[in-house]
């Protein structure tokens, strides 16, 4: 239990919700009922649990925050309807993190690298337009209590909106980010070493892929490196295309395979020899045997069809985002991130890599079918996403100790995952609300967004589901803040994957920009 006064009247307002909330249901939902409330995480997926039909039903432990720490006043993970209409909100909510520094600017796109001592905020368009210096801000963290932005990237690539595609890969020194637009782009790529000087990437790829007469064959929403570095994957969303482009000479980046792999492509991960991708689609994963553009013979274009050697798809949250590979005990496994339909974070076994075995979860309790109708009123008139996982990170990919997630309006969340059947979170920062400042900050998506779509129609779906299967009811669900359009930019929304930095983490959200947080000692232990 979280310790504090704040806290000791959350939980009672939490006993008296499951309460009023506890109902007869499906066989599923009765299930969810027997650990209803505990925030205990079972230790294996319950008796009869169907992967793909099922609904993981309990959330992780809640923290032990410090005294002091500005902890949640709803449920964990929830940002009440009582502290947005006070603006409660805008003091924001931590527990065992603290803000060092930070480097607000014009906002931030979704996805934003860092590098040793540098960030990359990523552009979002077109809203960068519509202020000074549109490109990618490079940050140098070297003071983290003072970071300063000491470069702006204006390749067409980095103007034209990075969206989810600007990755570092950190053993060759390269920057990568497309020009993404407004959601699907085409064409554009530009590469830099930031090796010698991460304050001061230099681009490599001076003509081709990222002049505006010099296009490449991609389309582009999201991408990543190999685990090697000498592919870029790009993925274009709908209708499932992928493209590898060949950066072992990243002056001249060359499209060497694309090709269509199912109906929506996202996000990824690989096994270590970068032989097989796990790639994230619109309701689980495709397994794609990828062998043939990782061994390829250096520049020589791949024609033929690349195999896929299975999938798995899952009705627990959908729109999966991306995934990272890990072992425990030396064997292998696969975090996967949902970004919808509050899924949360699922951790699968894949020593058959064909076949991933659903081990563990971990969801917040304002994730959990039976606070759905909380989920959807307490969110509603703040942009299309509510409270959902989206990126995260390991502290190391053996035997983990800790995963950082971004979980959209709950935050940043850290988890403790060195038990791969019992995970429990360890420390939150959910920043503060940047509440009537949305024309201060055009490079936000949620400030341009979510100034437009008011409410969180991603993940409706799972709302309904819960109302159909009687776990909730739509009580309260359309409120005095509910609009069709317009948000009230409320919550931040935190889309960007939090990196360790030691016993740090480098993070931007899109209303706060960068920030540079630190883990208490209780949390860190090196």
């Amino acid at each position: 239990m979280i310790r504090g006064r704040d806290n000791d009247v959350t939980v009672r307002r939490t006993r008296g919700w499951r309460a009023v909330t506890t109902r007869a249901g499906s066989a599923l939902a009765a299930v969810a009922l027997l650990v209803t409330g505990s925030a205990v995480g079972t230790a294996a997926p319950p008796p009869g649990f169907d992967e793909f039909t099922g609904v993981w039903p309990t959330a992780v432990d809640q923290a032990n925050c410090r005294p002091g720490d500005r902890v949640e006043t709803g449920l964990q993970g929830e940002v009440p309807l009582d502290d947005r209409r006070s603006r409660r909100s805008t003091a924001g909510y931590n527990c065992n993190i603290d803000l060092v520094g930070q480097y607000q600017g014009l906002g931030a796109g979704p996805v934003s690298p860092t590098y040793e001592n540098c960030a990359y905020i990523a552009s979002t368009f077109p809203g960068n337009l519509f202020g000074p210096d549109a490109g990618v801000h490079v940050v140098d963290v070297s003071d983290p209590a003072d970071p300063v932005r000491t470069a702006v990237l204006t390749e067409p690539a980095m103007v034209g909106g990075t969206w989810e595609s600007m990755k570092v890969h950190r053993g060759r020194g390269l920057l990568v980010a497309t020009g993404v637009g407004l959601i699907l782009g085409a064409g554009y790529i530009s590469i830099y070493d930031i090796s010698q000087d991460c304050a001061h990437p230099r681009l490599l790829n001076t003509t081709t892929g990222s002049m505006l007469n010099m296009p490449i064959p991609i389309t582009t929403h999201e991408g990543d490196f190999s685990p090697d570095g000498n592919t870029y994957w790009a993925s274009g969303i709908a209708p499932g295309y992928v493209s590898a482009v060949d950066i072992s000479d990243p002056t001249q980046p060359m499209v060497v395979w694309g090709g269509l792999t199912g109906v929506e492509a996202h996000g990824m991960g690989f096994t270590p020899d970068g032989n097989t991708m796990y790639l994230a689609n619109l309701g689980g994963l495709t397994i794609i045997d990828v062998s043939a553009v990782q061994n390829r013979v250096p520049r020589t274009v791949i024609g033929h069809p690349l195999p896929h050697i299975g999938q798995k798809f899952w009705t627990d949250g959908f729109i999966n985002q991306h995934s990272i590979y890990a072992t425990y005990d030396g064997e292998p496994h696969l975090f996967t991130v949902d970004e919808g339909g509050s899924g949360g974070v699922k951790l699968f076994d894949i020593a058959d890599r064909a076949n991933p075995k659903w081990r563990t979860s971990a969801k917040l309790q304002i994730n959990l079918p039976e606070h759905a109708d909380r989920w959807a009123s307490s969110s509603a008139g703040n942009g299309a996403f509510a409270y959902d996982a989206h990126y995260c990170r390991l502290d190391r990919p053996d035997d983990p100790r800790l995963m950082a997630c971004s979980w959209i309006q709950s935050g940043i969340r850290v988890f403790d995952v060195s038990d791969p059947d019992h995970f429990r979170e360890v420390a939150y920062y959910n920043p503060p609300a940047q509440t009537g400042k949305h024309l201060q900050l055009p490079n936000s998506l949620h400030a341009v967004l979510g100034s437009i779509i008011g409410p969180p129609i991603i993940g409706t779906i799972a709302l309904a589901r819960a109302v159909i299967q009687g776990q909730t009811s739509l009580n309260g669900v359309v409120n005095d803040q509910s609009r069709l359009l317009g948000g009230d930019l409320s919550a931040d929304w935190c889309l960007s994957p939090p990196e360790f930095h030691g016993d740090k983490l480098y993070v931007a959200c899109m209303d706060n920009g960068f920030m540079a947080l630190q883990l208490d000692p209780s949390v860190f232990r090196s």
